[in-house]
């Protein structure tokens, strides 16, 4: 592992759990993708393009509580403005959405 950084520099990272409430399929996006709306609590409703197609139905992913980076600045991302990155274990080209054992609060925050 060679990038070693600072223990303040991981404190900067705002992780939090929230709901994904929404599940769309995202036809323009140069790779398979859903659109996500996800429910972060009092941090409102963010929205995500996730490249989550090959292992997750949207059914699979609707009111499944997952964990976020949600201080990065917007992306557009082809015709969607990516608001949070939904993060996972990434095998090969498959994604593994990391996400609590146990459902919590919305919002709360992951450290």
């Amino acid at each position: 592992m060679d990038k070693i950084i600072q223990f303040e520099d991981f404190q900067k990272i705002d992780l939090r759990v929230g709901t994904i409430i929404e599940v769309l399929d995202f036809p323009e996006a140069r790779n398979p993708a859903y659109q996500l709306k996800i429910d972060f609590g009092d941090l409102g409703i963010k929205k995500s393009s996730a490249q989550i197609t090959t292992k997750y139905t949207k059914a699979d992913l609707l009111n499944k509580q997952i964990v976020a980076v949600v201080n990065f600045p917007k992306k557009q991302i082809a015709t969607f403005m990516s608001q949070c990155l939904v993060v996972g274990a990434v095998i090969g080209k498959d994604v593994i959405l990391l996400h609590p054992e146990h459902k919590v609060t919305n919002g709360s925050t992951v450290n």
